[in-house]
């Protein structure tokens, strides 16, 4: 019978990562998290204001507090990137960058995704200060503001709706001047009286000394903004799983069952990488598949 180093080992440091970890903990699991970039996408946010109990804190205030009450509860860390996650026969094996090898009978995958950047001139510089991948998430700190949504994908128009009921202005930049999103949804947004469409456009360069002041077109034009968001997709990170060939929608998100299981034995998923919670891609979410995820696996070790 193998030997395991651990009844379920945690991979990578996103929002689902932490309390995977603590509820494991609590259910007297071994556990060992084992991240490079602890806090993931939360831990950039300048702040966060719909985390329950939370009236107002940093994204990395946040997730600092999540691993603290992981440490607590028991888990073990390892602040390392993992480079493979391979399965003989009934156990994972798992190698880290610096060559440190685990074996445990589960894993829990909670990598998250990747926002898709524009590229432009600017972006990566102004990051928290106004540049924005998640309008549900910093909406609410534009107010009365004119933003830009920089837009290739349909639930942009869901999200440039939602802006317009906060902001006094929502400017679409749109690289066409067609619309790949339903019909319903564009024609909605064309009635909202403060929403305007910027077409066959696309940002050049975002500008500003402390925060976002105004966005350069590839035209020449340029639009006076109090912030940009971005809403060009994501990109889950599955790769460390693709030698074992997971099921995968056709965004590339871990198909998982109602216990967080993927479709390999054993292997768990939790977060924005999975395509539960109707891909609702917020901490809170995250978290809960996280627990959830801890939970079915002590009901599988209970099982024998």
């Amino acid at each position: 019978m193998t030997k395991f180093d651990y009844d379920v080992i945690i991979i990578w440091a996103w929002s689902a990562w932490y309390p995977t970890g603590m509820y494991a903990s609590r259910y007297s699991m071994k556990n060992l998290v084992i991240g490079g970039l602890p806090g993931g996408a939360l831990a950039t946010s300048h702040k966060v204001e719909n985390y329950p109990g939370v009236l107002s804190a940093s994204g990395k205030e946040i997730m600092d507090d999540f691993k603290a009450h992981a440490v607590a509860a028991w888990s073990d860390m390892l602040e390392e990137m993992v480079t493979e996650v391979n399965k003989h026969e009934d156990h994972f094996h798992i190698t880290t960058a610096t060559g440190k090898e685990f074996k445990t009978k589960f894993v829990v995958l909670a990598t998250g995704n990747n926002y898709r950047h524009l590229g432009a001139k600017g972006e990566e510089e102004m990051l928290g200060k106004w540049v924005s991948y998640c309008a549900t998430c910093d909406g609410n700190f534009f107010k009365g503001r004119d933003v830009v949504l920089a837009w290739w994908w349909n639930t942009a128009l869901t999200e440039a709706l939602y802006l317009a009921e906060l902001c006094n202005k929502v400017t679409i930049v749109h690289r066409r001047d067609t619309f790949r999103a339903e019909d319903i949804w564009v024609e909605q947004a064309k009635k909202v009286k403060n929403i305007e469409f910027a077409l066959n456009e696309e940002v050049e360069e975002i500008k500003g000394k402390f925060f976002v002041e105004e966005i350069l077109l590839k035209s020449g034009k340029t639009i006076k903004a109090d912030g940009i968001f971005v809403a060009i997709g994501s990109n889950p990170n599955t790769s460390l799983v693709d030698s074992m060939n997971p099921e995968k929608d056709s965004e590339g998100c871990l198909v998982v069952d109602a216990r967080q299981e993927t479709s390999i034995k054993g292997l768990f998923a939790a977060g924005d990488v999975t395509t539960n919670s109707n891909k609702f891609k917020q901490t809170i979410m995250s978290a809960a598949e996280g627990c959830l995820a801890a939970d079915s696996i002590h009901e599988e070790i209970l099982r024998g």
